[in-house]
This record gives C-alpha cells, sequence and structure tokens, in this order.
C-alpha cells in the first residue's frame, strides 16, 4: 500500500513540475476514416498522428508522426515521399511493432516491394478498432490484429492499445501490445524487431557513402550531408552511431528538422521480455529495440529464443516522446513515469 501510495505522489509530484501543465492540456480527438482505412489523432487542429491499416502495409503503422508546428519527424517514403528521402527498406514506414522470425517467418521485412517466393513472410492483418476515447491532454485507441504465417494460418491475436498524450512540449505514444498465441510460438532469436521508426533524412546521421534518394524527377545517387544532423544519446552516456547493439532503458535522437530543433526517443519498460532491450538505431534513420534478438548484438555470447505457449499471452510496453528538446533530466523524468 505504502508502495502504491509512493508512486501515485511521484506522478502528481511530476505533473504538477511540469511549467503551465495543470489548465493547459489541449484537446486530443481521434477521427476515424474506415472507407480509407486510418484514424487520425489531432492535439488541438494539429494531426499528431495516424493509424494507417490497408493491407497492403502488411501491418498497422502510425505515419506520419508530427512534432508540434507539423514538424514531420518520419520519413515521408514511400508514402508521401519528399525531396531528398532515402530510397530504401519499404517496409520502414513510420512507428510500427513486428519481428523478423516467428515459427520460421519474417514478418519484418514483408511489403508489397519484395518476391514473397523466396522467402517466408507473415502478414499482420487489422481486424478492428475496439475503442477509440478522446479526452483533454489525452487519447486512446484499442485495435484487434491478427498475425499470419505465409500458408494464412493464424499465428497471433494482437491487442494494441495505443496511449497519445500531451505533457508541456513533449508529445508522447505510448503502445501496449499483447500477443495471444493461437499455437506454439517461436521468436527465434533475430536482429530484426521489435518497436521502431523510421526518422526524417533530417535526422539522419552524415554517411561517408552515396545514398539514393527520391527526386521530383527520380532516383539518384548523392553524398549529401549539409542537412544532416541526427544524433543517438543513451541512458548509459553513448553517443552517436556506437549505440547499435548496446543496452540500455531510453534512447534519444536529436537533431533539426526544416530548421526546427526535435527529439524522438524510445523508452523500454522493465516488464519487458528482455528487458532492457538491445537499439537497433542506425545512422540511416532506422531507430528500434529489440529485447529478442540476443545473439545477434552479442556475436553469439548470449542467446534468447523466447517461446510462448499456445493460449498464452506476452506482453510488450513502449514509449516514444517527440519533443523540442529534451535532456537527459527530462529523459529520466519520463522514464520513471512510464
Amino acid at each position: 500500500m505504502k508502495k502504491k501510495i509512493k508512486k501515485v505522489l511521484f506522478v502528481a509530484v511530476f505533473f504538477l513540475a511540469k511549467p503551465g501543465f495543470s489548465q493547459t492540456l489541449p484537446m486530443l480527438k481521434i477521427v476515424q476514416t474506415p472507407a480509407l482505412q486510418k484514424a487520425d489523432i489531432f492535439i488541438g487542429n494539429e494531426l499528431f498522428t495516424s493509424l494507417l491499416y490497408a493491407d497492403s502495409l502488411k501491418k498497422a503503422v502510425l505515419f506520419p508522426v508530427n512534432a508540434s508546428g507539423n514538424v514531420p519527424v518520419t520519413r515521408g517514403w514511400p508514402i508521401t515521399p519528399k525531396a531528398g528521402d532515402q530510397i530504401d527498406h519499404p517496409h520502414q514506414i513510420g512507428v510500427w511493432l513486428n519481428y523478423g522470425d516467428i515459427n520460421g517467418a519474417d514478418y519484418w521485412n514483408n511489403s508489397t516491394s519484395i518476391d514473397t517466393n523466396k522467402k517466408a513472410y507473415g502478414t499482420i492483418k487489422f481486424n478492428r478498432v475496439v475503442s477509440a476515447k478522446n479526452g483533454k491532454g489525452k487519447a486512446e485507441l484499442v485495435t484487434s490484429s491478427t498475425w499470419y504465417n505465409p500458408k494464412g494460418r493464424p499465428m497471433l491475436e494482437e491487442t494494441s492499445t495505443y496511449t497519445f498524450s500531451v505533457m508541456g512540449k513533449d508529445r508522447i505514444i505510448d503502445r501496449k501490445t499483447a500477443l495471444k498465441a493461437i499455437e506454439n510460438i517461436s521468436f527465434k532469436d533475430n536482429k530484426e524487431g521489435l518497436f521502431a521508426i523510421r526518422v526524417s533524412r533530417e535526422l539522419e546521421h552524415t554517411s561517408a557513402k552515396p545514398v539514393k534518394v527520391y527526386t521530383a524527377e527520380g532516383t539518384k545517387s548523392v553524398l549529401e550531408n549539409d542537412n544532416l544532423t541526427g544524433r543517438y544519446e543513451s541512458s548509459t552516456g553513448i553517443q552517436g552511431e556506437a549505440v547499435f547493439g548496446t543496452r540500455s532503458n531510453w534512447l534519444k535522437l536529436s537533431g533539426k528538422v526544416s530548421g526546427n530543433p526535435v527529439s524522438v526517443a524510445i523508452i523500454d519498460h522493465p516488464e519487458n521480455v528482455g528487458y532492457p532491450g538491445y537499439w537497433m538505431a542506425r545512422g540511416y534513420g532506422l531507430f528500434a529495440i529489440n529485447p529478442l534478438g540476443a545473439a545477434a548484438y552479442t556475436n553469439g555470447k548470449e542467446t534468447l529464443n523466447f517461446s510462448l505457449s499456445k493460449g498464452k499471452t506476452v506482453l510488450f510496453k513502449h514509449r516514444l516522446v517527440i519533443s523540442s528538446a529534451l535532456d537527459n533530466a527530462r529523459m529520466e523524468q519520463l522514464s520513471n513515469s512510464f
């Protein structure tokens, strides 16, 4: 009982400590458009993000994701390409959750741009919006999906709860995903997973090699680093691309988009399998946390082949934060309150 009271007091102090937090909470509204297979989430009159769930995406994604002032932190290509977007990894769209090896099927790399005859790919089919709640400072969207193997056989039932909230300058997406096994499930140790965002070109790290980018005239190869401003920093103090394969309870990426300072952060949850997860964070714009791919990140020194018996459920919790700036003290507050 004392522990519960202590946590409530911490949360209360945390909120009250935010300048202007009380009495200025904006209205968050979810607008569903089933005919377009999407649900838009607005903060006031600004679009924060949209849940897109067309079958062609092979999983539901949040796209775009905008910082305050309609500043996009997600790459536009391949849905709404922007000049300068890298042309690579067509499956990396917005914000998503899936995995590279479940009972031998690859759910991570599946897209309409690949040859599905060369490898076994799984698909996550969106079923329905279970509920949607609007509110001051917070909105909640609950969805149902099913994970199918390459032969169309259901493997997992997914229930995801997206909580969208605003705390001062910080925009927050908390995703809680429950996966219930329809059959015995093996999450074989794999590099590619689990919770991810593909960020805008400006938030990439500088590159020593040319990359293919989108232009109005077509694709071209460029070595252009002038507008690339991204820089990773983990809760353990590791910076830059050296964060790849390391473990920590949070990781932030800071830079500028169209001249606007932006920070994007992912926070792991202590109750997740394999906590703290491994950062599959790449300079080219993939920013992901993978708690299940130990062998790939430790050169085989550790292995985590997670299994889930038929009828059992595993729960994954992740927090995504978008702000104009996130210092380490603020990151600790956001992590502790999650």
